[in-house]
């Protein structure tokens, strides 16, 4: 994969961060190229939009829809700061995304190895390479201490 993980990983934290700062769970999704390039970048919303669909990755994914004018992306990396749902990891098997790097884990949601391993799941159509652990210290860090805030 010619993709930067770490410079993907810094774009996705800095839409997390904007989150936090709107008072959402702070979760940012990155969609490039294989090569590197960024076609979209999206926070949770998920509040401000009043969309239980409104997550990072449902958002990037939309957009980079909209760019590739195709619903599938195949070839493309998507970079999030926490581990995947089960609507997203959904969403991202059917938009074909080649690879998925993730940073921290979700115990409690987390569908790309966690709580469940849908990329890994035989039954399904699709197969995607998964990453995790990229900068997980400061993803973890920020979810804890947005959670923490809201205690």
């Amino acid at each position: 994969m010619g993709a930067d993980l770490p410079r993907l990983m810094e774009k996705a934290l800095e839409e997390a961060r904007e989150a936090f700062h709107h008072g959402e769970v702070p979760v940012g999704a990155v969609l490039a190229e294989k090569d590197g390039r960024i076609i979209a970048s999206a926070r949770n919303r998920t509040i401000e939009l009043n969309d239980p669909t409104g997550h990072a990755e449902i958002l990037a994914l939309r957009r980079g829809a909209v760019v590739r004018e195709n619903y599938r992306l195949n070839d493309c990396i998507l970079v999030v700061t926490v581990e995947p749902c089960v609507m997203c990891m959904g969403a991202i098997i059917h938009a074909r995304i080649n690879h998925l790097a993730f940073g921290a884990p979700d115990p409690k949601w987390g569908a790309a190895g966690s709580l469940y391993d849908l990329p890994n799941d035989p039954r399904l159509n699709h197969r995607l390479g998964v990453t995790s652990g990229i900068f997980e210290e400061d993803c973890r860090r920020l979810m804890q201490d947005f959670f923490r805030m809201r205690r």
